[in-house]
């Protein structure tokens, strides 16, 4: 699921190709994509996209006369920007928007379609989507405090749920925890002061610095459905099981839990403990959904 970076980033790829630009057209090639009924999709033709917001992992545009499209991406909804005669995109095409600079492709890859698109009028409709989670970078260390502390999770858990945080998924979760030198299965009520504060520094620090180099990435090119990923090489930890930890050269693990994969360093995060599959299956499957989808379903969010 793109998480924070990517959908800012995504963002600001789209500010210079389209807004302050009409839609053209609108061409929806699977009818499940729209979860909205009132008003009609088709409301949103000739109107200008004045801005752009990111709430948790969705993208909204703002459009003109107080409308609001909003997109869930969930784990594979990705867009493509291609020149204004584009042709449909096979079998992965949800939606096509054609501007007078260009056309914004929507695909979904896989065979679980949980994108989604809604089309809402004023900012009370709005509001009923955000799913409440605290902006990190936002936020000073007691208000973090109190929103890690607040229910006694994992910090895996503590970090993807977008109750508590905005934005964070399973990738950036592995990443943040790594930098921060903290288990992922750590309670979060068990922090020390020290603990709580490195996390804090480390969360904002992982999430701008990814968030600026996507960004500028996405400026230059805007990005082919392959470059957003959770798998990046650039990582630290994240989806680079037994590869050497690039800080002490320890082979990183995993604990795998149904959909989830948590990667971590032995040496800099678990003191030196292998943190055993099996076992730590069973304690995440008592505190952790079996995949971050079911999570934000489990909220009614981006259903």
């Amino acid at each position: 699921m793109p998480e924070l970076p990517d959908i800012a980033a995504y963002i600001e790829a789209m500010k210079p190709r389209f807004q302050g630009e009409p839609i053209e057209s609108i061409r929806v090639l699977k009818p499940f994509l729209v979860r909205s009924f009132d008003p009609p999709i088709d409301t949103a033709l000739g109107k200008r996209i004045i801005g752009f917001r990111r709430l948790g992992k969705r993208i909204v545009w703002e459009l003109e006369d107080d409308l609001f499209m909003v997109f869930h991406l969930m784990i594979a909804g990705r867009f493509q920007w291609k020149d204004r005669s584009a042709k449909q995109v096979g079998k992965i095409g949800l939606a096509q928007f054609v501007f007078p600079t260009g056309t914004l492709v929507f695909t979904e890859a896989g065979t679980k379609k949980r994108a989604s698109l809604y089309l809402l009028k004023g900012e009370p409709s709005l509001e009923a989507h955000i799913p409440g989670g605290l902006e990190v970078s936002e936020c000073d260390l007691e208000t973090f405090r109190e929103r890690v502390i607040k229910e006694n999770h994992t910090l895996k858990r503590t970090l993807t749920d977008p109750k508590l945080f905005s934005g964070i998924g399973n990738a950036f979760s592995d990443e943040i925890l790594h930098h921060a030198r903290l288990s992922p299965i750590k309670l979060s009520q068990k922090l020390t002061d020290d603990e709580i504060e490195r996390l804090h520094r480390s969360a904002i620090e992982v999430l701008e610095s990814w968030t600026t180099t996507l960004t500028e990435r996405y400026r230059r090119k805007f990005p082919g459905p392959g470059e957003v990923t959770a798998f990046r090489p650039e990582f630290a930890v994240h989806g680079k099981y037994e590869e050497p930890c690039p800080d002490c050269g320890t082979p990183v693990q995993r604990i795998r839990h149904a959909d989830n994969e948590t990667n971590y360093c032995p040496t800099c995060q678990t003191d030196g403990k292998l943190l055993a599959d099996r076992a730590m299956s069973r304690l995440l499957k008592k505190d952790w959904p079996r995949s971050l989808d079911e999570l934000e379903e489990r909220y009614g969010i981006g259903s």
